[in-house]
C-alpha cells in the first residue's frame, strides 16, 4: 500500500490531502492514511501545510 501511495502521491505533483489519495486509488482514506503515517515515519514523506502532505524529494 505504501508504494501505491507513493506512486499516487508523485504523480500529483504537488502536496495532497489523503483523501485525495484515496479517490485516486479507489480505496478507503483511513487506509492511505495509516500508509502516510509509516511513510513519514521512513522520512519518505513530509507534511508541507496541515493536512497536506508531499513526497520527500
Amino acid at each position: 500500500m505504501e508504494d501505491k501511495v507513493l506512486t499516487a502521491m508523485k504523480k500529483a505533483g504537488k502536496p495532497v490531502r489523503p483523501g485525495d489519495v484515496a479517490k485516486m486509488l479507489g480505496v478507503e482514506s483511513k487506509e492511505v492514511s495509516k500508509a502516510i503515517s509509516s511513510l513519514k515515519k521512513m522520512g519518505k514523506v513530509i507534511s508541507p501545510k496541515r493536512c497536506y502532505y508531499a513526497v520527500e524529494e
